[in-house]
């Protein structure tokens, strides 16, 4: 049976480290790091999300920022939110939760948002240097920096001579996760819906992600023996045997039968999913670091 990877167990280790981190900034007469969180209306997903990140910031010991805006608020009030924001010394990153109210144009508000405190990874200037393989001052998108960093924990740091085949597309997931394989030496190739033989070519990756939204597509005889899986996939679909109207989550990759092939795998939930909030609190700190005019932590 393939290992297990605890993406649990690793969130912890970043959280801890980004927490020792921020201790050693403050020593050096650095401002603490400043995390605000803008959320328009009341999707309660969103609510639950907005509550987890706002905790794990109190917890690294950030400056923590909430804005809660009305449903109705119009996208200049919101854009005048993020210009206080982006002229604020003590606010590092801000985060606007999505989805956004269908009045207010999400493209417009992510590009509002200073290029130096976009650590959601969304701004195009960030997009434009993880592309160029420009690391060192790029914010990179939180999901896929997790599962780089899941992956690495498997595989170390240089990947070359390594076959990576994304599954997916998706500028918040998909293009930065190839981007960030290429970065390390992979091969990459990108698959998505137009792809032909799907399968055939899954089964040429050392290192397989996942990241569709499409529940189990990804079967077990998709996968090389000894490959690295990563599932970004988190879908709810029913459970009758847990009773009438039950549901459970999966991944999009049919765990059960991938762990007898795979090297490693994550599981879901507990893997790829709380490396998310973790690598948003690295990259706060990344920016307070350089906004203090020093390196960029590592992790």
């Amino acid at each position: 049976m393939a290992e297990v990877i605890d993406g649990k167990n690793v969130a912890e280790d970043v959280v801890r480290r980004v927490k020792a981190l921020t201790a050693e900034l403050l020593e050096k007469g650095a401002l603490k790091p400043g995390l605000a969180v803008v959320i328009v209306g009341e999707d309660p997903a969103s609510q639950v999300y907005v509550a987890s990140k706002s905790r794990t910031a109190k917890e690294c010991g950030f400056h923590s920022v909430q804005h809660t805006l009305s449903a109705g608020t119009s996208e200049q009030e919101l854009l005048d939110i993020i210009g206080e924001l982006n002229a604020d010394p003590a606010i590092n990153g801000i985060l606007v939760q999505l989805p956004l109210p269908g009045h207010i144009d999400a493209g417009k508000i992510i590009q509002a948002i200073a290029p130096q405190k976009d650590v959601d990874g969304f701004h195009f200037i960030n997009v434009g240097k993880l592309g160029t393989g420009e690391l060192e001052t790029a914010f990179v998108p939180c999901t896929p920096a997790g599962s780089m960093l899941l992956i690495e924990r498997v595989r170390g740091k240089d990947l070359s001579g390594l076959n990576a085949v994304v599954v997916g597309r998706s500028n918040i997931v998909g293009k930065p996760m190839a981007n960030l394989l290429l970065a390390a030496n992979c091969t990459v190739t990108i698959a998505h819906s137009r792809t032909k033989d799907l399968a055939a070519l899954a089964r040429t990756a050392d290192i397989l992600v996942a990241a569709v939204g499409r529940p189990e597509m990804v079967r077990g005889d998709w996968i090389k023996p000894g490959a690295t899986v990563i599932d970004v996939g988190i879908n709810r679909i029913a459970a009758p045997e847990r009773g009438e109207g039950k549901t459970r989550l999966v991944g999009d990759v049919a765990y059960a039968e991938a762990a007898t092939t795979a090297g490693a795998i994550t599981p879901v939930p507990g893997g790829v999913g709380p490396m998310t909030i973790a690598m948003l609190m690295a990259n706060t700190l990344a920016s307070a670091y350089l906004a203090a005019g020093l390196k960029r932590p590592s992790f």
